[in-house]
């Protein structure tokens, strides 16, 4: 049985599909059409990263700087949410087509405020919990950050505010926080015991060769390199009561990988994609 919950390791059931930052290969990370896409594709949940502003607001953004994915420059954790909401975030992805119409189902659901806009983790849920139908959400914590254990618990006061520090069956949202970090990680396991927690790994270390992961969490989350580096290490994992999701599955035959190796959950830039490769496969979907 998984350590600290009641969800165990399935060897049977089509494994979870997340939207890695959103659909991301079809719309700019981390921004509300991404993750609108996502859900119209029929992904089972979403992923994201957060990260605090000088005035303590949590953004969905992977870097630590907003060069690289917007028009502006300079580091998050320096810029107030009105500083960043001067900023473009969508336009950078110049390879998409001019217009994205033909990539959003329904552009009446994106308030014209939020279209290229830097994505609150408090809007992302809201959007999450209005999917009308169940959904979860994957949030990562980056470190190491100027603010430390701040963000986690900053985290952790809006997830109470949406009643969502705690799995509930009958909840449609389901929340698991997620890093790289084993202190984040046991952090938010003291705060909030019964949040599922995803330790993520990229290097090869002493616990995961023995199928054990850090104090604190509940879901092992190896990249998928490593898994072709050491694909027993699923089984190891299995072993010990861990369910696994690994990230971030993109090609053909990295699905195929994951669904030889029973993963639990696949991260990828294309829900889409994946979904229906995993359909072809004969795997059908029985989370719903």
């Amino acid at each position: 049985m998984l350590p600290g919950s009641s969800e165990q390791p399935s060897e049977h059931r089509r494994p979870l599909v997340f939207a890695h930052r959103g659909s991301s290969r079809r719309h700019a990370e981390h921004t509300l059409d991404a993750y609108l896409l996502a859900i119209e594709e029929g992904a089972d949940g979403l992923e994201c990263d957060v990260r605090l502003t000088r005035d303590g607001h949590l953004v969905c953004l992977h870097d630590s700087r907003i060069d690289r994915t917007s028009d502006g420059r300079g580091r998050v954790s320096t810029q107030t949410l009105a500083e960043l909401d001067r900023f473009d975030f969508a336009s950078w992805r110049s390879d998409l087509p001019d217009s994205p119409d033909d990539l959003i189902v329904d552009r009446n659901q994106v308030d014209d405020h939020w279209r290229g806009k830097v994505l609150t983790l408090d809007r992302l849920l809201g959007v999450a919990t209005d999917a009308g139908r169940p959904m979860r959400l994957l949030i990562e914590t980056k470190h190491p950050v100027r603010y430390g254990g701040a963000v986690e618990m900053e985290l952790l006061r809006l997830l109470r505010r949406y009643g969502l520090d705690l799995p509930h069956p009958d909840r449609p949202l389901q929340v698991s926080v997620m890093s790289f970090s084993s202190t984040a990680v046991r952090r938010v396991r003291q705060q909030a015991p019964g949040l599922p927690t995803v330790m993520l790994i990229d290097v090869w270390s002493v616990p995961s060769r023995i199928g054990w992961l850090p104090p604190g969490s509940t879901i092992g989350g190896p990249g998928v390199q490593l898994l072709r580096a050491s694909p027993e290490l699923v089984e190891r994992l299995h072993r010990r009561g861990y369910p696994v999701y690994v990230w971030t599955v993109n090609e053909p035959d990295e699905v195929d990988l994951a669904v030889k190796l029973r993963v639990d959950g696949i991260i990828s830039d294309r829900p889409a994609y994946v979904i229906e490769r995993l359909r072809d496969m004969g795997l059908r979907d029985e989370h719903a």
